[in-house]
């Protein structure tokens, strides 16, 4: 499995303002101090090689769509936020490639960032397509449809060409997915959402974003670590940090990458996925939020294993 991030933030999307911008360039002319390039390509590689990536490049501002790319076979996407556009068009030129119009998506839950890209879902106007949306919610298609209304945009749900289906999930019954095994869980949410487990080709992904874990709720923590249990991957919700996810937004239904990577050693798993990044955050603090998990990882790693802390950006591309 091969998965591709196309969206990455939470909440809402977000694109980097003039001054931010401006900021990025003269730090990097700074660090450059004074020195010439022959050509763009050199000066990429400065840039590549050289800058931190929160000057050099950044995490994006696209919300929650994750690939999860076989080779072959049906599409497989994780949520429907922005950056489903992005795929969209991806995916109609890998129709070239001999890859079937099928796709298959997993939605976490209704709330408008995990929705909003599906009104410029390319393939969803493709009469030749065909659209299957796993939830663990009923009302998932009442949601898409509601989204579309006339007050709110001009292209109703009904005019949409592919063939698209809804499946309801149920926590504890696994089901076959072309090959592969998904389970869901519930989460603690607002109007709930759901993780997935999803096994297959000798790999074990986990997908669970908004979702908060009370530090005083241990039988709730017992099962999250029964259901990352031994996982390769784990993207998970690492919105707020420790302080605020306990005090100030405690019952906001995030969670924080500390957290995360408490939940990932208790189980075994081996790469925690940081994502759902705040929208309000630069992406020096993504960065720097990302150093301080690397640091406590090392620092709680004792005797067992490590665990690869990985921060997700729009673009970013790794293998299960």
């Amino acid at each position: 499995m091969r998965l591709r991030f196309w969206g990455t933030r939470g909440s809402l999307p977000v694109s980097a303002d003039a001054a931010a911008i401006a900021g990025k360039i003269a730090r990097a002319l700074v660090a450059a101090d004074g020195r010439r390039f022959a050509d763009e390509q050199a000066a990429l590689a400065f840039v590549t090689g050289e800058l931190p990536f929160s000057a050099g490049g950044g995490y994006g501002g696209a919300t929650s769509c994750v690939e999860i790319d076989r080779g072959t076979g049906a599409f497989l996407l994780c949520d429907l936020g922005s950056g489903l556009r992005g795929f969209g068009g991806s995916a109609i030129a890998r129709y070239a490639e001999g890859r079937p119009r099928d796709f298959r998506i997993f939605l976490s839950h209704l709330h408008w960032d995990h929705i909003m890209g599906f009104p410029f879902f390319g393939p969803a106007y493709d009469p030749q397509a065909r659209i299957t949306i796993y939830a663990g919610h009923a009302e998932a298609r009442e949601a898409l449809v509601r989204q579309q209304e006339a007050i709110s945009f001009p292209v109703p749900f009904t005019a949409l060409g592919a063939a698209i289906d809804f499946v309801t999930l149920t926590p504890g019954e696994p089901i076959d997915i072309d090959g592969l095994t998904v389970s869901v869980i519930r989460q603690f949410h607002d109007h709930d959402s759901y993780g997935f487990r999803i096994e297959g080709d000798g790999r074990t992904l986990i997908y669970s974003t908004d979702s908060e874990h009370p530090v005083d709720d241990m039988e709730g923590e017992t099962r999250f670590e029964r259901f990352f249990g031994g996982a390769d991957t784990v993207i998970c919700d690492t919105m707020y940090s420790l302080a605020d996810a306990v005090t100030l937004r405690e019952d906001w239904g995030h969670s924080s990458s500390l957290t995360a990577l408490d939940l990932c050693r208790a189980a075994g798993a081996r790469r925690l996925v940081m994502f759902h990044h705040e929208p309000a955050a630069s992406d020096a603090m993504i960065e720097t939020v990302h150093r301080e998990t690397i640091r406590y990882e090392e620092l709680g790693r004792g005797d067992g294993p490590p665990i690869e802390v990985v921060c997700a950006y729009d673009g970013l591309e790794l293998d299960v």
